[in-house]
């Protein structure tokens, strides 16, 4: 009979396994990165985000307050123990495929039935001649054990690859954040100086307006020009003075902004804004598109975080498969403690093998299994997304910094011309041969052309920080 059974045992075994090893079909997507040669006609492979940002910028009062923004910025402290934990997890993940060795202390006490088997045993069983079972019985034991799930599938060592991937992903990902910082505290800088250039301005063309305001009553007084002329330019001066809170308000604001990137309560920042208008940008070359896969931390965190979906898809299949545990122990274990550690007679051991596999109801580890390789086709997404966004960025600040050049020295010249239309105009009015109206749209138009020059030259620097950026400069 056992040699009719034994084949259809072998063969229910075999089909089992066969119904444990079968996975489900899954999609894997491959990336498709077609990125475009050059970013213009001609291809030059000098990159400006190769730069540390010691060298990129070179106002000293910029570095120093970048410095302490590295050193104190609150969020990136909270990034950095992201870090930290991502670490943690990596030891947390390969210490499970190595041997669990504890070491166990116990001791008990029990009494059996009289009318048990194991009563009766215990009843007619002398431990030595003379001497009897104690009643209740004790039971002490000193032992190690050994538990090993053997990895045979690498469900585990993908598990910890996978951790490991995630950990340089969280790194590139304060990287990235060391990025936005630096550019964040350096277009705040320069937003900084652009409004303290703008209040000086307004603060020259008050002067410009209150002497003109001082020509008119005395024209007045001369019967030369009516109440209305003086109640306009007192308008225009009232109105361009309270321009001057609105402008203090921002600047606050700003330095606010910058204490708080900086990790500290408002305080002045230092600041050289009379170079301003005469800053000009370095010679910028963007590299190849190529080496935003290199040069990006964004980037760079989305392929190990795709590296790493593509190994939770081996970690879900392997789940499929049977999983052989080793289990062992040695020790010693007796009712007496001066019984305890005897040799040989109180020593113990075992040792057992267990081998198991899914095989009915196995809906959550295919569930699992799908949900991976969905996980994994959303990060080929983000990481073709991200590369698309960082050469999108960096063709549009390159274009940006053309553009806003361009507008700089047309802006200029408008503003130069204008200037000098004011006292053209205040001559005409004094001339009668011009009325106070021109030479009120004259000190109007020449402020704005002088504020936009001021704003063009603020987003040309921004445009500056961004490219910069975009580069993947900033966390060298």
């Amino acid at each position: 009979m056992k040699s009719q059974r034994s084949p259809q045992l072998w063969l229910a075994i075999l089909g089992a396994l066969s119904l444990a090893s079968c996975v489900p079909d899954i999609v894997r997507r491959e990336t498709d990165l077609r990125l475009p040669p050059s970013y213009a006609a001609t291809a030059d492979t000098v990159n400006t985000g190769a730069l540390p940002w010691r060298e990129y910028y070179r106002d000293t009062l910029l570095t120093a307050l970048i410095d302490t923004a590295l050193a104190h910025n609150q969020e990136l402290q909270v990034m950095l123990q992201e870090i930290a934990i991502s670490q943690n997890e990596i030891a947390s993940r390969k210490g499970e495929y190595l041997p669990f060795v504890d070491v166990r202390a116990g001791a008990g006490a029990e009494k059996a039935g009289e009318y048990t088997r194991n009563g009766a045993v215990e009843e007619n069983l002398d431990v030595t001649p003379g001497q009897r079972f104690p009643t209740p019985v004790s039971d002490l034991g000193l032992s190690a054990n050994v538990r090993w799930e053997v990895d045979i599938w690498g469900r585990l060592r993908n598990a910890t690859e996978a951790s490991a991937l995630r950990y340089l992903a969280t790194a590139e990902g304060t990287q990235f954040m060391v990025t936005h910082l630096v550019a964040e505290v350096a277009a705040s800088y320069f937003e900084l100086m652009a409004l303290d250039n703008r209040l000086a301005i307004l603060d020259t063309n008050i002067a410009i307006q209150k002497q003109a305001l001082h020509i008119v009553e005395q024209q007045k007084m001369a019967a030369k020009a009516n109440e209305l002329s003086v109640r306009r330019f007192q308008a225009e001066v009232l109105k361009n003075e309270s321009r001057r809170y609105e402008i203090r308000q921002q600047i606050t604001e700003t330095e606010n902004r910058i204490n708080r990137l900086l990790g500290r309560y408002p305080q002045p920042i230092r600041r050289n804004s009379s170079e301003f208008l005469s800053l000009l940008p370095d010679s910028l070359q963007a590299g190849l598109p190529s080496q935003l896969l290199l040069y990006r931390p964004d980037i760079r965190q989305a392929e190990y975080e795709l590296q790493a979906a593509e190994l939770d898809i081996d970690v879900a299949r392997a789940r499929f498969y049977p999983s052989l545990s080793i289990m062992g122990g040695i020790g010693y274990q007796a009712f007496s403690a001066r019984y305890l550690v005897t040799t040989p007679e109180s020593m113990m051991y075992q040792l057992a093998g267990e081998l198991m596999m899914p095989l009915i109801n196995r809906n959550a580890i295919t569930a699992e299994y799908r949900n991976t390789s969905a996980r994994q086709q959303q990060a080929v997404v983000n990481y073709e997304r991200s590369v698309l966004t960082a050469y999108v960025e960096v063709s549009n600040q390159l274009a940006m910094i053309e553009n806003m050049q361009q507008s700089y020295e047309l802006k200029a010249r408008q503003a130069e011309a204008l200037v000098q239309s004011i006292d053209i105009s205040n001559s005409l009015f004094l001339s009668a041969r011009a009325d106070y109206m021109e030479v009120l749209l004259t000190q109007r138009d020449a402020l704005e052309a002088r504020m936009e020059v001021v704003e063009t030259k603020a987003r040309q620097l921004r445009a500056v920080v961004d490219l910069y950026q975009a580069l993947g400069g900033g966390w060298r």
